[in-house]
C-alpha cells in the first residue's frame, strides 16, 4: 500500500492534466488507499509510542536522548514502556509503581484497565492494586487462597473466612470431645459395643479442621532517643535553583515545624530532590535554606539499599555502625526489623529488595536523630 502511494504521488507531481479522467482516478485511488493506510493501527505507533512515553512522565525533548544517560528507574520505565506498547494477552508485573511519579501511576492504572488484556501484579501499593485488580490470590502459610475481588474485599472475605474457620473447628472440637467421652465411658460394656465402635471408627475417619495462621509479622520501628530540636528543624526562605536556562524553583519558602510530618509531592524532574539536596546543604542555592538548632539528620536515600556491602552478613552490617551499649541489643533491633535466628547470618547478597531496604532502616536508625528524610521509603517494603 505504501509502495503504491508512493507510485501514485509521484505521477501527480509530473502529470499536467489536471481535468482529465485517468488523473481524478489517480486522485480517488491514492485517497482511498490513504484512508485504509492510515486505519491500520501499527502504521501509527509513532503515536503510541509518544502516548506511553509522556503517560510514563517523559518529556518529547526525552525522546532522542540516549538511554545510557537516563538513572536506574527511568530505565525502568522504558523497559514498562516497551512492554506495554507489544499489547500482549498477558502482562506479569512486578511492583511496576516503584520509582515513578503518582501522575504516572494514575495513566498506568487507566491503562491496565482500559488498554489490557490480561494482567497479573505483584504489588505492595494497596491503592493500586485496589484501583486496577478483579480477584486475588493470597500465598501464606504454605497454602494458596483464591478470591475473586480486589484487595479491600480480599481483606473482609479472609476474615470470614477465618471466623468460619473458628466456628467449625470449635463444633467440630466438642464432637470429638463428647465422643470421646462417650467411649470412655462404655468401652467394655457388652449392650454398648457396636456404638463405641461406630465412634471410634467415625473419630478415625473424621478429617480435622485446621485453622488458618495469620501472618501478623510486622516492622516494628524503635526510634532511640533523640536531643530535642529547635522549634523548625527547617527553614527555607525565597530559595531559587536553575540550571544553565532551566529554573527548578523560584523564591520557594516554607518551614518546618518540630512533629510535623511533611510529604513533597510532584512529578518526577520538578525538582523535589533538589530542594531535598538544597535542605541538605549538598548544593548551592540562592536564598536561605537552615537547619534549626540542635538537628540531626537521618537522610534515606532512593539508592540506599544498593550502598550496603554485600560482601557481610546482616549481623556484620550493623555491628560495624553500632557504638556504645546499643551493641548489646543489635539482636533484639534486628529482631524487630524481623530479621531472626539464623537470619543475621545471611549475606547481604542473598537478601530481596524488602530485607536489603528493612536493613538500610536499621542502619539509619542506630543514631538518635531528630529529622528524617526519608525518600521512597517503602519502595520494596510489603503491606505489613
Amino acid at each position: 500500500m505504501k509502495e503504491e502511494m508512493d507510485s501514485i504521488n509521484k505521477q501527480l507531481e509530473t502529470r499536467t492534466d489536471y481535468e482529465s479522467e485517468a488523473y481524478m482516478k489517480l486522485i480517488e485511488r491514492v485517497s482511498e488507499v490513504g484512508e485504509k493506510f492510515y486505519a491500520i493501527e501499527e502504521i501509527n505507533y509513532d503515536a503510541e509510542v509518544e502516548k506511553a512515553l509522556k503517560g510514563l512522565g517523559f518529556k518529547r525533548e526525552d525522546f532522542t536522548r540516549q538511554t545510557s544517560e537516563f538513572s536506574g528507574g527511568w530505565r525502568m520505565r522504558i523497559e514498562l514502556a516497551k512492554i506495554l506498547l507489544q499489547k500482549p494477552d498477558l502482562i506479569l508485573l512486578d511492583e511496576p509503581t516503584n520509582h515513578i511519579d503518582i501522575e504516572s501511576v494514575l495513566w498506568l492504572e487507566q491503562f491496565l484497565i482500559h488498554k489490557t488484556k490480561a494482567v497479573v501484579v505483584i504489588s505492595h501499593d494497596r491503592t493500586f492494586i485496589d484501583n486496577i485488580t478483579t480477584r486475588t490470590i493470597e500465598l501464606t502459610m504454605g497454602r494458596i487462597y483464591d478470591y475473586k475481588a480486589n484487595y479491600s474485599l480480599y481483606l473482609q472475605l479472609r476474615e470470614e473466612r477465618r471466623v468460619h474457620q473458628l466456628k467449625a473447628h470449635a463444633e467440630q472440637q466438642k464432637l470429638i470431645a463428647d465422643n470421646m467421652a462417650f467411649i470412655e465411658r462404655f468401652k467394655g460394656t457388652y449392650s454398648k459395643t457396636n456404638q463405641v465402635n461406630s465412634r471410634e471408627r467415625m473419630l478415625e475417619k473424621l478429617e480435622i479442621i485446621e485453622i488458618d495462621e495469620v501472618d501478623t509479622s510486622a516492622l516494628r520501628l524503635r526510634f532511640p532517643p533523640s536531643p530535642r530540636s529547635g522549634d523548625y528543624p527547617v527553614t527555607v526562605k525565597e530559595v531559587s535553583k536553575s540550571y544553565g536556562d532551566l529554573q527548578v524553583f523560584n523564591n520557594a519558602s516554607f518551614s518546618i515545624s518540630r512533629g510535623e510530618k511533611v510529604t513533597f509531592v510532584g512529578r518526577n524532574g520538578e525538582g523535589i530532590s533538589t530542594m531535598i539536596k538544597a535542605i541538605l546543604n549538598e548544593i548551592e542555592v540562592d536564598g536561605t535554606c537552615e537547619l534549626g538548632h540542635k538537628v540531626k539528620v537521618g537522610y534515606f536515600a532512593q539508592n540506599q539499599a544498593s550502598l550496603l556491602d554485600e560482601s557481610l552478613t546482616i549481623f556484620q552490617t550493623v555491628d560495624e555502625v553500632a557504638t556504645g551499649e546499643i551493641r548489646t541489643q543489635i539482636k533484639n533491633i534486628l529482631g524487630g526489623f524481623m530479621f531472626r535466628g539464623d537470619d543475621i547470618d545471611k549475606k547481604v547478597n542473598m537478601l530481596s529488595g524488602g530485607e536489603k531496604t528493612r536493613l538500610a532502616m536499621v542502619k539509619l536508625l542506630l543514631e538518635p536523630v531528630n529529622l528524617l528524610i526519608l525518600d521512597e521509603p517503602t519502595n520494596h517494603l510489603d503491606l505489613n
